[in-house]
C-alpha cells in the first residue's frame, strides 16, 4: 500500500468515528413499514424531497395496503395520489410495474442482489444500494446528491460520476460501515455541509476535510 493510500485509510477511519459521534443513529429519512414500501418511497424521492414523499406515502400505503393492490391499481388514480412528488406519470407506471414483477418474479419479496434489484422498473444503483443496506443489511454505498457533494469536498473522490464515486468509496470504506456512513453523510449534508454554504466553523469533521469551503 502506498503512503497516500495509507493516509487516506487513516483519514477515513477518523472520519467514520467523528460522524458516528455526531450522528449515532443513522436512519433513512424515508418512512415505511414494509420492505417494498421503502422501494416505492425511494422511487418517489427522485427529484423530490424526502419530506414531501413522507407527506404522500401514508395515504398511498393506506389506499394500496398490499403488493397486489399496487399491481392492480388504476394508474391514473395512482398518478393523482403521487402528483405532488413530480414526474408522477413515470413514477406511477414504475411502481405498478415493480409491484407486478415482485409478485411474479420474486415471490412478493424485495430481491437481495444488485443484479435482481436492477431488473425492477425505475430502480437504479442508488435505490438498489439503499435496499441492500437498509433492508438486507448488506454492504452498500448509496450515492445521492449529499454523498456526491461531501465525498468531493472531503477529498474522498475526485469524480462527480455516481458509479465512480460508489467504486471509490467501496475501496476505502469498511464494508460493515459503508451503509451507515452514507446515511451519516446525508444527515451531515443537511445539517452542516449544505450545498449553498458549508458551515465549516461549526463542523466537527473539519479536521479531516481537505476541501474546506469548496462549493462542489
Amino acid at each position: 500500500m502506498t503512503r497516500q493510500a495509507t493516509l487516506l485509510k487513516a483519514k477515513v477511519k477518523k472520519l467514520i468515528l467523528l460522524l458516528e459521534e455526531c450522528y449515532p443513529s443513522p436512519v433513512c429519512a424515508l418512512e415505511y413499514g414494509k420492505d417494498y414500501e421503502l422501494l416505492f418511497a425511494a422511487r418517489l424521492s427522485a427529484q423530490c424531497t424526502d419530506a414531501r414523499v413522507n407527506m404522500v406515502t401514508p395515504a398511498l400505503f393506506e389506499r394500496y395496503p398490499t403488493l397486489e393492490a399496487f399491481a392492480g391499481a388504476d394508474v391514473s388514480e395512482l398518478e393523482e395520489m403521487i402528483h405532488s412528488c413530480g414526474f408522477f406519470r413515470a413514477k406511477a407506471k414504475d411502481i405498478a410495474a415493480a409491484a407486478s414483477m415482485l409478485l411474479t418474479g420474486f415471490s412478493g419479496r424485495v430481491p437481495d442482489t444488485m443484479e435482481d434489484l436492477l431488473k425492477l422498473p425505475g430502480v437504479g444503483r442508488k435505490t438498489a444500494n439503499l435496499m441492500l443496506g437498509d433492508i438486507h443489511k448488506k454492504p452498500a454505498v448509496v450515492v445521492d446528491t449529499h454523498c456526491i457533494r461531501l465525498s468531493n469536498r472531503m477529498g474522498l473522490t475526485g469524480s462527480v460520476d455516481p458509479l465512480r464515486i460508489e467504486n471509490d468509496l467501496r475501496a476505502i470504506l469498511p464494508p460493515e460501515s459503508s451503509s451507515d456512513f452514507c446515511h451519516r453523510l446525508v444527515l451531515h449534508g443537511r445539517a452542516v455541509c449544505t450545498a449553498r454554504k458549508p458551515d465549516c466553523g461549526g463542523c466537527r469533521v473539519v479536521e479531516v476535510c481537505d476541501r474546506i469551503g469548496v462549493t462542489a
